[in-house]
């Protein structure tokens, strides 16, 4: 996508509701995506993922905070992602633009959807590292797994995580300087 496209597409995103059903927004090759809100599973997995890592940042990353919500942009390669989850330094949210440079971001977080996995497991371990950061944490309660990719650097492929460690929901799982007990983590019931 050329810059000029990406442009008139961010123009339309600000413009369109992120009222629900509409929960946010996002821009990548295909254009302008409409995520819808988020059941509950999805986001008590988020509540204890926040809380495990907040618990453990003053010790890892003094000022850093997890926190839901923010909006990622890379222009440079005509992204804009809103994870569910992201690691940063809580300064970067008293600052006065719009978006999230991905150069201060230490980790994001995704918890897969039941209606549109492949956006989480496809399109956006090939942008996250594109983006740069660092760690990518891919909890999925559909499978009860939950997969950490790292280490962004170039492949034959491009830009990708070139490390990826699978777990299941019970492990404790290993993440850069953190460690998650995905036993909190509860799967989506049978619809």
């Amino acid at each position: 996508m050329d810059t000029k496209t990406y442009e008139r597409l961010r123009t339309i995103a600000r413009e369109l509701p992120t009222e629900p059903p509409v929960w946010a927004i996002e821009i990548d090759e295909q254009g302008i995506t409409m995520m819808m809100s988020p059941v509950k599973r999805h986001e008590l997995v988020t509540l204890r993922l926040r809380r495990q890592l907040d618990a453990q940042l003053g010790a890892t990353h003094p000022g850093y905070v997890a926190h839901s919500g923010p909006e990622i942009e890379a222009p440079a390669i005509q992204r804009m992602r809103r994870p569910d989850l992201v690691v940063l330094p809580e300064a970067v949210l008293e600052e006065e633009d719009d978006y999230v440079n991905p150069v201060d971001v230490a980790l994001v977080v995704e918890v897969v959807s039941r209606s549109n996995p492949d956006n989480d497991y496809a399109r956006k371990t090939v942008d996250y590292p594109a983006m740069g950061i660092p760690l990518y944490l891919l909890v999925d309660p559909r499978k009860s797994t939950v997969s950490v990719f790292g280490d962004p650097g170039p492949t034959p492929e491009g830009t990708r995580y070139r490390s990826r460690h699978d777990h299941v929901f019970g492990d404790t799982v290993a993440v850069g300087p953190w460690t998650v007990d995905s036993g909190e983590f509860l799967p989506y019931g049978d619809r």
